[in-house]
């Protein structure tokens, strides 16, 4: 197997080295286990010495430099998929795919995609490229390397010889985190909203604890819905409705740290049907969630409170309310002044919301 490094353009790496590069070659050794500790882009002491150790394992001169031998073996270790600024087209490259294989791949994939419209076979696997192999796996998923194999020419198999096998796995596996980066309903399981009230911010934290225990002394039934949403959360339920709604074109979200989601399809028509799949998984309307609020700031709480006849309530105070009709916290006035007697404000117009400061 020889697979041309050059093409990936890596920079040699040492004590004092900076960037996405050296990000990468941390989180490269994190994924080995090796106690790289934080990710900082930065090479100092902590990644010398974690560098050599890996060095020293792999048979290599331990000098903490990450240069040809160093990137050669980690390349066959996984670390192809932690390269800095990877696009397919470099991919390719590396596994050896010249311009006639790289036309075939591109022939082979409206083949088993049926792409429409098709992909054009110019030799040059741009973005457009690299959108149509996300989505072809997509359409096969795990019979991807299979099939792309019988599909390949005869002359495309000569030319990569032995490298064909072991550069059809990479290559898949390639494929594979390229459309799990696609949006979809997948996403929604990815960085969940909490009902627990042990996750609000204090001193909020503890002025629910003492508004829940006045509500539950006295009766009162209470389902808590929502209480902390990562931002990243917040991202996607704004967006997935913003695109849905035609508010804006997919390639024009702006990216977030630390989510890699990728918004634009092979098609736009694509884009637009992830999108509501995105929304109705996630169960909600027309309206795009904000992007930063009191719940992604842990400063609400959404919850539905309910009793039945007399609700006899302390308040902040430790006076005793009576509360009657409407017999639950999305209507009840009353029920509003006594929870601002501990610091927890309704917001009138969204029926479970309760916050800091009634935002």
């Amino acid at each position: 197997m020889v697979f041309k490094v050059s093409a990936l353009r890596l920079p040699v790496l040492k004590v004092g080295s900076t960037g996405a590069a050296v990000g990468a070659w941390q989180r490269f050794l994190q994924d080995a286990n090796y106690p790289i500790g934080g990710i900082d882009n930065s090479f100092g002491s902590a990644t010398d010495r974690v560098t050599r150790d890996y060095q020293t394992k792999n048979g290599l001169t331990a000098d903490g430099v990450v240069g040809p031998a160093s990137y050669t073996r980690a390349l066959s270790q996984g670390f192809i998929f932690r390269v800095a600024n990877l696009t397919a087209a470099m991919l390719l490259d590396y596994l050896n795919y010249g311009v006639a294989e790289v036309r075939d791949l591109q022939a082979s994939l409206n083949q088993m995609g049926r792409l429409n419209p098709a992909l054009g076979m110019d030799g040059s696997f741009g973005a457009r490229s690299a959108k149509a192999l996300s989505e072809v796996y997509k359409i096969v998923d795990v019979g991807f390397r299979s099939r792309l194999e019988q599909q390949l020419s005869a002359s495309t198999k000569q030319k990569l010889g032995s490298d064909l096998a072991p550069g059809l796995v990479i290559l898949t596996e390639y494929a594979r985190r390229q459309r799990a980066r696609l949006s979809g309903a997948q996403w929604v399981r990815f960085f969940p909203a909490s009902r627990e009230i042990a996750d609000l911010a204090s001193p909020f934290r503890q002025r629910v604890q003492l508004f829940e225990k006045a509500l539950r002394d006295a009766g009162a039934t209470i389902e808590i819905t929502n209480t902390f949403r990562p931002p990243e959360r917040a991202y996607m339920m704004h967006y997935c409705v913003s695109i849905n709604n035609r508010d804006i074109a997919p390639e024009s979200v702006p990216p977030m740290s630390g989510i890699d989601i990728d918004w634009v399809h092979y098609t736009n028509a694509g884009s637009l049907q992830a999108a509501r799949q995105m929304v109705e998984a996630f169960g909600i309307g027309s309206n795009p969630a904000a992007l930063r609020s009191r719940h992604t700031q842990a400063l609400a709480i959404d919850w539905l409170i309910d009793w039945q006849g007399t609700l006899n309530i302390r308040n902040g105070s430790g006076r005793v309310v009576s509360i009657g009709s409407p017999r639950n916290g999305n209507d009840n006035p009353q029920l509003w002044v006594v929870g601002e007697s501990y610091g927890v404000y309704k917001l009138e117009y969204d029926p479970p919301h309760w916050s800091v400061d009634g935002f």
